[in-house]
């Protein structure tokens, strides 16, 4: 435990007798004619003629020397006074909200203030762009309106901290979090004013998490529904946008493109009126989005000249307001213009744009990481604070002498501790240590054992492939088959036998091996190997047999062999002592179609050996939806 942490607890001691010592005061004979005041204040309703004088009488309760000396009183009207910044978009919001957590938080009891300030902070982090910080708040004011303590707050209260703190999981990754809070809001809806907001909110954040959660269609088609018969009874009352995009993700779940285009053009038309009549940032981002779908749905569609249009759309919007658009509405631009790229035939087009595109998502994953990792710190600060109050409000009768005797033992047993998590340390690294040397002992005996032997399901396949040809009465392509076979077992069976091979060997045994897997599967795919220009190869000397797995998994898993029209794509390229090996296949023409998992012995070898080769060797491997996958194999060579 560091000194900063053992010194904490004890900088809040103060504060906490103070606190107490507030809530022992004797109330002031004016005490309930101002907490009448303060609750009449709280019920009344907020108009566009009574906010002046409404903040006027809550900042003279702020300095009433009654409400000074009461915690949980300040502590409302602190509340009260962000609330109203907050609205009319005030920095001076956040100092009020966490002043009023500085006075509810030491208190026992007080449920309902709790729920609504932390969920008022919540708010305010959320609008600093600091989820992680405003999901620890929306929780915490979640977990109190669950558990059943917040007597006195309203439904329209209740449900709105639950929508918050939903939506915040689900943007947080806490899918089931957020469909748990979700679903707690439906009983409370009907209580809500006929028209109210929230009544649509909790069916839009239903169908979106689970849309999130992959559920069928069928789950999401009851929401859908009750969303529809909403609109249908209040069309003045909420953005048909809304119900719009609950039906492009109903239809996404479906997997109806037609009608998710049918909507999205809808959303469009919509969003489009909207921008025109307010400029803001959101309703444009908003359309640039919508622009960017559509144009994806065309693509999907084989509709280049539709795509394009509306890939122009979006380009015209980004180009007036560059500054304005959000990065990830960025990505969805970049990816759907690849796509419209692809498939005019614009290869390098698309291909400087999926460039282009990986380094932006570069740019934003470090952003977030930076964020990340500052908002984990605050959180952590934030945690250490409650369970230092919880320690404090346990701890309350405990005299100087005592709290003395617990550092002293604290400090003792912080020591104990560090010193057996040393010993724990050391022990587990000479454990890892000597098991990592076994571990590459076994390695290398099964690398010896691999290098002497085909795998057996290659050499059943070519049997079966044999029988087949026969089968079919193809004797000449059998005889060749089997004369293509031969010539690659023979050559693997001399790779075998050495420890490394010139690069001119490796490179005719790879073209057998793709050869013949053509002749299995009848031409289904076609394969370029570029080779590397004025350099003697038969002088490049490298490890056998370790790109063909690389080979065989883009044929088996990185393109569809039905369709006659896949592709691989070998690249070598010379660099000092290193060879770079690209590997790049076609990708998958309908990529939602799980494949059935295959564990490949060959392949597990391979990687084992390359991270035998040292630092500089190194296997990437870059998935994309619509271009396929590409692995790139750094390997050390000797010449």
């Amino acid at each position: 435990m560091s000194a900063l942490n053992r010194i904490f607890p004890w900088l809040l001691l103060p504060l906490f007798f103070i606190a107490c010592a507030r809530k022992k005061d004797t109330p002031s004979p004016d005490y309930d004619a101002i907490a009448a005041q303060i609750k009449t204040l709280e019920d009344q309703k907020l108009t566009a003629t009574n906010g002046d004088s409404i903040k006027q009488a809550w900042l003279t309760l702020d300095h009433n020397s009654t409400v000074k000396k009461d915690t949980v009183l300040a502590a409302r009207v602190k509340y009260y006074l962000a609330r109203l910044y907050a609205m009319s978009g005030q920095d001076s919001a956040l100092f009020f909200v966490q002043q009023a957590l500085e006075l509810i938080e030491p208190t026992t009891g007080n449920a309902k203030y709790k729920a609504l300030i932390y969920n008022g902070i919540g708010n305010i982090r959320s609008i600093e762009a600091k989820q992680r910080e405003a999901g620890y708040y929306y929780n915490k004011a979640a977990t109190i309106v669950l558990s059943d303590t917040a007597a006195g707050l309203s439904t329209e209260a209740k449900s709105a901290i639950l929508l918050s703190a939903a939506q915040n999981n689900l943007s947080s990754f806490q899918y089931n979090l957020a469909e748990k809070m979700n679903r707690s809001v439906l009983p409370l809806i009907d209580s809500l004013p006929e028209g109210h907001i929230n009544r649509q909110r909790v069916l839009v954040q239903m169908i979106q998490t689970l849309n999130t959660l992959q559920r069928p269609a069928e789950d999401i088609a009851p929401f859908l529904h009750q969303l529809e018969e909403l609109h249908a009874k209040n069309p003045d009352k909420y953005n048909i946008s809304f119900l719009y995009d609950s039906k492009i993700q109903y239809y996404e779940t479906a997997k109806k493109p037609d009608s998710i285009l049918h909507y999205e053009l809808l959303k469009i038309t919509i969003d489009e009126r909207l921008h025109q009549q307010t400029a803001s940032s959101i309703l444009m981002n908003n359309l640039f989005v919508d622009y960017s779908n559509v144009a994806a749905i065309y693509v999907s569609l084989n509709k280049p000249a539709l795509g394009e249009k509306f890939i122009q759309k979006a380009g015209k919007l980004k180009a007036q307001f560059p500054k304005l658009i959000f990065p990830n509405n960025e990505i969805t631009f970049q990816n759907s213009l690849a796509a419209v790229y692809r498939l005019q035939g614009k290869d390098k087009a698309a291909i400087d744009v999926l460039n282009h595109l990986v380094q932006l998502q570069r740019g934003i994953y470090q952003s977030e990481n930076t964020q990340a990792i500052a908002e984990m710190n605050a959180l952590y600060q934030l945690q250490a604070k409650d369970q230092s109050i919880r320690i404090l409000n346990e701890n309350i009768k405990i005299n100087k002498l005592q709290l003395q005797q617990n550092r002293l033992g604290l400090i003792i047993s912080s020591l104990a501790v560090i010193l057996l998590i040393i010993i724990l340390f050391f022990l587990y690294y000479s454990f890892r240590q000597r098991r990592s040397r076994q571990e590459k002992e076994k390695v290398l005996l099964q690398q010896q054992l691999l290098r002497t032997q085909m795998e057996p399901h290659f050499i059943f396949n070519t049997l079966s492939a044999v029988q087949s040809f026969m089968r079919l009465d193809k004797k000449e392509n059998a005889i060749k088959y089997l004369n293509r076979f031969s010539r690659l077992l023979r050559s693997n069976l001399e790779l075998s036998r050495e420890s490394l091979v010139p690069l001119n060997e490796e490179l005719e045994t790879l073209e057998n091996y793709l050869i013949l897997q053509q002749m299995r599967f009848e031409d289904a795919f076609h394969y370029h190997i570029a080779q590397p220009e004025d350099q003697d190869l038969s002088a490049v000397m490298l490890p056998p047999m370790l790109i063909q797995p690389y080979v065989e998994n883009a044929i088996l898993h990185g393109i569809n062999l039905e369709t006659g029209d896949g592709s691989i794509d070998i690249q070598f390229a010379l660099s000092a002592d290193i060879l770079r090996v690209t590997i790049k296949d076609s990708g998958k023409v309908n990529p939602d179609i799980p494949e059935i998992t295959h564990r490949s012995l060959s392949g597990t070898i391979s990687r084992e050996r390359m991270q035998l080769l040292g630092k500089k060797a190194s296997v990437q491997t870059t998935k994309d939806p619509i271009a396929g996958t590409t692995v790139t194999l750094l390997i050390p060579i000797t010449y």
